[in-house]
Parts: C-alpha cells; sequence; structure tokens
C-alpha cells in the first residue's frame, strides 16, 4: 500500500498516464486501476469505479474491472445506495460490511451475492453543480481502516483533478467542432452566394437573400442549398482551411 511520503512519486505517475494515454477514457481507467492496485490486498480485492450523476441515469465513467462496473449498475437499477449517496449528498459514505449494515436492502443482497462484503463512496469535487464520486469495493468486511482511507483520500484529489480536466477538454472539443462546422458552413454560403453575384449580377447581400428564400421555399437547410449550388458548377464540395 502506498505510504504518505510517495506524494511526489504519485503525480510523476499520474501524468505518465496522460502522456501514455491517447483516449480520456483510458487515462481515466488507468488512474482507477492504479488507485484499486494501491489498496488491493491490505483491503482484500478491490475493485473501484467512478460514477458521474447525471438528470435521467447515473453512468460509470471509469472501472478498474468489468466488476466494478456491474457494482455500480446494481445500485442504478435501484437507485440506491453508498456510492451513490456519497455522491448525491457529497460525503463519505461507508458500508462496513454487507451483512451486518441496515441501510440500503437491496443493494446489499444484490452485492453481497457478488461477493461484496465491504463498499466506500468518497465524494469527487467537480466543481459546480456536477456530482460524482469514487467507488471502492472489497470482498473483505471492514476492510478500509484510517491508513487505507488515507491513501484513498490521495487518490480521490487525483481523480477529482483528472475529472475536472477531462470535462473541461471535452466542452472545449465541442466548443472547436461547433466553430468548425459554423466557419465550413459560412464558406459554403459564401461561395455559392459569389456564384450568385455572378449569374445575376447583383450585391451579396441580394445573393444570401436569394439562398435564404429558396431554403426556405424546398424546406432545405441553408448550407445544404449552398453546398449542393457549389458541387452543381463542378468546383466539387468546399474547402476550409484551419490554422492549427
Amino acid at each position: 500500500m502506498d505510504s504518505p511520503s510517495t506524494g511526489t512519486q504519485a503525480a510523476l505517475q499520474l501524468y505518465d498516464l496522460i502522456l501514455d494515454s491517447t483516449d480520456i477514457s483510458e487515462f481515466l481507467d488507468e488512474l482507477v486501476t492504479a488507485t484499486a492496485r494501491s489498496i488491493s490486498g491490505h483491503a482484500g480485492r478491490v475493485w473501484c469505479a467512478v460514477l458521474l450523476v447525471r438528470p435521467k441515469r447515473p453512468i460509470t465513467v471509469a472501472s478498474s474491472a468489468p466488476e466494478a462496473e456491474a457494482l455500480d449498475e446494481v445500485q442504478y437499477n435501484f437507485d440506491d445506495g453508498p456510492c451513490l449517496t456519497a455522491a448525491r449528498e457529497d460525503r463519505l459514505v461507508y458500508l462496513e460490511d454487507t451483512l451486518e449494515e441496515t441501510r440500503w436492502p437491496d443493494y446489499r443482497a444484490a452485492a453481497t451475492e457478488a461477493g461484496v462484503r465491504s463498499a466506500l463512496g468518497v465524494p469527487l469535487d467537480l466543481g459546480g453543480d456536477a456530482a460524482a464520486a469514487l467507488d471502492v469495493y472489497s470482498d473483505r468486511p471492514h476492510a478500509f481502516d484510517a491508513s487505507t482511507l488515507e491513501v484513498i483520500h490521495r487518490h480521490t484529489l487525483e481523480l477529482s483533478t483528472a475529472l475536472r480536466l477531462a470535462v473541461r477538454l471535452a466542452h472545449h472539443r465541442e466548443t472547436e467542432t461547433n466553430l468548425r462546422a459554423a466557419l465550413a458552413s459560412r464558406t459554403e454560403i459564401n461561395l455559392a452566394a459569389g456564384i450568385l453575384m455572378g449569374r445575376h449580377q447583383c450585391s451579396q447581400d441580394q445573393a444570401v437573400e436569394m439562398l435564404r428564400a429558396a431554403s426556405s421555399h424546398r424546406n432545405v437547410k441553408l448550407r445544404d442549398l449552398a453546398g449542393e449550388l457549389v458541387r452543381s458548377v463542378g468546383q466539387g464540395a468546399p474547402n476550409t482551411h484551419f490554422v492549427d
């Protein structure tokens, strides 16, 4: 199990994971797997996952093993459990023994049948209204002592940072994709307007208005109509050039 003196090494491993991963989800899986590995043995056999609360249904965004994802699904099916409670109420929730605990009876029965004897839900700080938790499962009762909880706490700080970065990257990628689509659409419309200006000896505003009128009359998107016009004069699909 990790010791407090390995904080710098853990940070270096975190950066190594970022460099080695080609996909954010792969990186998160590797980080969660590292969390499970760091406490396995001392706390028995351990599975870890990260759940994200969404309006319709929670989702597991990372897991160390299929068993962890399946155990999360059990909570989603009952819409209750220690890890969901941790995420929703933003507090640590410890189920010390599935055979002794009285909360979440349906979930406990299913978890016990799956070989789980203790579970831990640790909220992750994503900022804003987002709610998530690190889910830690063990095949031993009372698996998580004070030293194990300290290690888990350090890993939750790393996971929180990684998830915030992942959310931010996803937002930037979506914004970039939308911007590129908007610029590509403008390129097609400008080319089509230029064709109409040449044909009808009109201004750009008049040409764009012609396109809009035709788009409305034919019930076709303006960009699609513009692209159709550009291709009809043998120019092929227009290219939009970006500087990366």
